[in-house]
Parts: C-alpha cells; structure tokens; sequence
C-alpha cells in the first residue's frame, strides 16, 4: 500500500512518482503526486477517469497534452485540468526532464493501479507499448473500473471482453493487483 513519502520508479520510462498525499491522509478527498517524466516520443493509450479529476501543475519542463481530441502544449507554471470522463493522454515532448504535480480527486485507487504497473515494468511484463497482456489487462482494468477506462473501444465493448478473459486469466495465475 502506497504511503505518504514513498517513491516508485517505472524501470521501463524512467518516470518517477513521490507520494505527497495518499488516500489515506486525506480520507479519500485527493491523491497528490510529485512526478517527474523523461522526455519520450512514446505516447500512453487515451484513456478517462470516470469518477475523478485529474490536475496537473507544470513545475519544469513540458507536457504535450491530447484531451478530447485536442492538443495542448504545457510549461512551466501551467495548470491543466481535465474533468471525470473525458479522454486524454500526455507525453514529455520537450528536450528536459518535466517534473509536475498530479493530482486527483478523489483519490479513490488509483495509487495502487499506478504502483501495479510500475510493479509490471520492474519485473519485464509490459510489451513495448507499456502495456501488459490482454489477460492481465483485463483483470486490472476490471479492478479499477472506477479509476481508469481506455478511451476506445467503448467500455460496454471492452467490459464484454474482459470479464470473458478473466476466468481464464485468474486460471493462468494473473492477479488484478500487483505491489
């Protein structure tokens, strides 16, 4: 369980996350996050917080943003919000290191499904695209159904297909939660 100070490292991208305010501290209200990306050309899959708001507060460097279709460049001093279910990605496009505070509200799991795949980078099960396979995927994103769903296909679809996979997914010794 992720505690306020901790720290984790994605081994795959380098991206570094400290945990300043956890579900815990704040009783669930807000989770607060003091990150700091590489720069990559690689882009993670849009995808939504159905029941949270995500914050971000740019303190160095950049964030190359796409929400809800349109992108948005980020510098320093940059506050970008993006409201519950509205689909978004974000990248460091820049030429630094882009250190930035995340935050959400409310936290609900999302700390854990952050510190899982970082658990899943560190032990070399991530496919180049920084994404596990589609047994696993589908018991993580069952499990943080309320934290996060991919923007496509539409989640009724993928919902269909991942409770069709979790069966046999739990039978091969995947688990929704790693730490």
């Amino acid at each position: 369980m992720i505690k306020q100070g901790d720290t984790i490292v994605n081994i795959r991208t380098g991206q570094r996350m400290t945990f300043l305010k956890t579900w815990e501290e704040t009783k669930g209200t807000q989770l607060k996050i003091d990150c700091v990306s590489p720069v990559t050309s690689e882009r993670e899959k849009s995808h939504f917080h159905p029941y949270q708001e995500n914050r971000f507060t740019i303190v160095e460097g950049q964030l190359l943003f796409t929400i809800d279709g349109k992108d948005k460049l980020a510098t320093v001093g940059d506050i970008i919000s993006i409201p519950k279910s509205v689909p978004h990605s974000f990248y460091n496009s820049g030429y630094v290191d882009a250190n930035y505070i995340q935050e959400f509200f409310p936290a609900l799991k999302i700390d854990s499904l952050f510190e899982t795949f970082f658990v899943l980078a560190r032990e070399g099960k991530l496919n180049k695209r920084g994404s596990p396979n589609m047994f696993r995927t589908a018991l993580i994103l069952l499990h943080f159904e309320g934290e996060i769903r991919l923007a496509y296909p539409n989640w009724k679809l993928q919902k269909v297909v991942f409770k069709l996979l979790a069966p046999i997914a739990r039978l091969m010794g995947y688990k929704a939660v790693y730490e």
